[in-house]
């Protein structure tokens, strides 16, 4: 009777063990499909991080020469829209 106590004591660690053995098999069982999956897949996961990377190059390098000018965006366009555009030209 004593076996059954201590069983009892333990049986979220024994459960918790059984949970975590079917997920583990689940993942031996799905791999290889999804192996497969990613080498369809691989050039166009390339290509989206290769895009991603340029967004990011060229959006930091376009913020540096716009403040290396000393102009702030669109303010030739706000100037237009509130109906100064004599100042943008000097005419």
């Amino acid at each position: 009777m004593d076996i059954p106590e201590k069983l009892l004591q333990y049986k979220y660690h024994i459960v918790m063990t059984f949970v975590f053995l079917l997920i583990a098999g689940g993942f031996i069982l799905i791999a290889p499909r999804l192996f497969i999956v990613l080498s369809y897949f691989w050039p166009l996961f390339l290509s989206t991080a290769v895009f991603l990377a340029a967004v990011t190059m060229f959006g930091q390098t376009s913020v540096w020469s716009a403040e290396s000018y000393g102009d702030k965006e669109g303010e030739e366009l706000l100037d237009y829209v509130t109906g100064r555009p004599e100042q943008l030209n000097g005419y």
